[in-house]
């Protein structure tokens, strides 16, 4: 009898098992790496910081196997405030999308482009865009598929068109981002810079990726919709049913969506002017999201046990993200223990001394950009990498807003490429698109982002973008 050898592929590890063993390698490292440490300064303006010139060996604290096992707790307390924002939000928008006001915008939207084809890229592009750069949307993108599917397969695209139109929309959003909570907010409140600084500059990026985004699908949708066959996709897309009805009658938008839909602008409003002129922080936005579900129940009619499942579904779908913060923050825990952290820091300096800082700010960018592939969360990556790459910043005269700059660019590009992108897998299999012919179309995009990404990130190093 012949056997039957099945051939094992390399199985990218769950980002859980990535974080825990970057756990153990750092708890391991703590006996093998000197430990040293900075003396802190403080600067005219209160700011606690690294003084470059006093590294110096302390007596050696390697982590013990205990301290190692608690570290995830310890990082998850320490991290609590962020992740308890999260969940918070999480909740609220599993109330929002399960009373359907959305999809009835986005119907509403596609129906008023019929004769218009080629104009609904841009239009709904921008609103994903808007959704990616404000509260970072990913695996909610989800939903949304079915419809921009039949929509863009009624009107002569394919359904890559259809899928890029959501993920490269919200994907340009997220690399852009002025406002998300998840990775910006993260990352500056680990740098110690005020809460979404430097928008003006970010809204310049945004503008950027989103103009290129457009061209670029733009581009690829009008070559199909001449030709289909030269889709990778035409054979398969024949067989498709389109069992979604784009009708107002099957998506309606009472007084109650409607309402929701305000109430969801509103929100992200106060958001804003509560950040900039009221001084919010994570106590208020939790409430501002919480008040949002509120609504969205009360106009969606939602029994109060509705309520509750629809609120708990929308946490428990966020709690991989959520959770990762704090894992995340379990490492840093582990090096600070250790107390080898700043001489991470002494030796990256070292290397990094004596060169521009315009290098200094690319070499940033290259570490987020290759980390993103390892830890595809963005609140993740930040909790790894700020709390290294804000000093870092400090001791090679790069100002810490382009370190942020360097993460936000670094973490948002290739989360529409990675296989490790939970919500980049879950979108292309709801749309039945394999990732292969999905990477064929998107690569040539990364590219170019990747090299905007290096043009903002100097041209933020020479303005000496700040406050600081």
């Amino acid at each position: 009898m012949e056997k039957t050898k099945k051939k094992k592929g390399f199985s990218v590890p769950h980002v859980y098992s990535l974080l825990i063993g970057l756990v153990i390698i750092c708890a391991l490292l703590t006996y093998i790496i000197p430990a040293g440490t900075y003396d802190m300064m403080t600067t005219a303006d209160g700011r606690s910081v690294v003084d470059p010139a006093t590294y110096h060996r302390i007596e050696q604290t390697p982590v013990s196997l205990m301290g190692m096992m608690s570290a995830v707790f310890e990082g998850c307390m320490a991290a609590a405030d962020i992740i308890f924002l999260i969940f918070i939000c999480g909740g609220a928008f599993g109330v929002v999308f399960e009373t359907k006001a959305l999809d009835a915008a986005i119907v509403r939207i596609a129906l008023a482009m019929q004769g218009k084809e080629k104009l609904i890229i841009p239009i709904l592009m921008a609103l994903f865009c808007f959704m990616g750069c404000t509260i970072g949307s990913a695996e909610d993108l989800i939903v949304y598929v079915p419809i921009v599917m039949s929509l863009c397969l009624a009107l002569g695209f394919d359904s890559i068109t259809a899928t890029a139109i959501i993920l490269v929309g919200a994907g340009a959003g997220f690399a852009g981002s002025m406002m998300n909570i998840y990775t910006e907010g993260v990352a500056q409140s680990i740098a110690g810079l005020p809460l979404f600084s430097g928008m003006g500059f970010r809204s310049v990026i945004l503008v950027v990726m989103y103009v290129v985004a457009v061209i670029y699908v733009w581009r690829y949708a009008s070559k199909v919709k001449k030709d289909p066959t030269l889709s990778t996709m035409y054979e398969f897309d024949k067989t498709r049913e389109q069992n979604i009805t784009l009708s107002k009658e099957d998506n309606p938008m009472g007084f109650g969506q409607l309402v929701i839909c305000l109430a969801f602008v509103a929100t992200i409003a106060m958001l804003v002017v509560g950040t900039l002129k009221l001084g919010w922080w994570y106590s208020q936005f939790c409430g501002l999201f919480f008040g949002l579900g509120i609504i969205a129940a009360i106009f969606g009619k939602m029994s109060l046990n509705q309520f509750g499942q629809a609120f708990a579904q929308g946490m428990a779908d966020i709690t991989t993200g959520a959770l990762v913060v704090g894992i995340a923050r379990a490492i840093l825990i582990v090096l600070e223990s250790g107390h080898i952290i700043h001489t991470l820091l002494f030796a990256a300096a070292s290397v990094l001394e004596g060169l521009p800082g315009i290098v200094c700010a690319e070499g940033m960018y290259v570490v987020q950009c290759l980390t993103n592939y390892l830890i595809p969360s963005g609140s993740g990556q930040a909790a790894v990498t700020m709390p290294l790459m804000a000093p870092l910043a400090d001791v090679v005269g790069v100002t810490r807003q382009t370190a942020c700059i360097a993460f936000q660019l670094g973490d948002g590009i290739s989360n529409i490429f990675t296989p490790t992108s939970g919500y980049l897998m879950a979108t292309l299999g709801m749309a039945k698109i394999p990732w292969d012919k999905w990477a064929k179309f998107i690569v040539p995009l990364i590219g170019i982002w990747y090299v905007i990404g290096a043009v903002f990130v100097a041209i933020a190093h020479i303005i000496k973008l700040g406050p600081f």
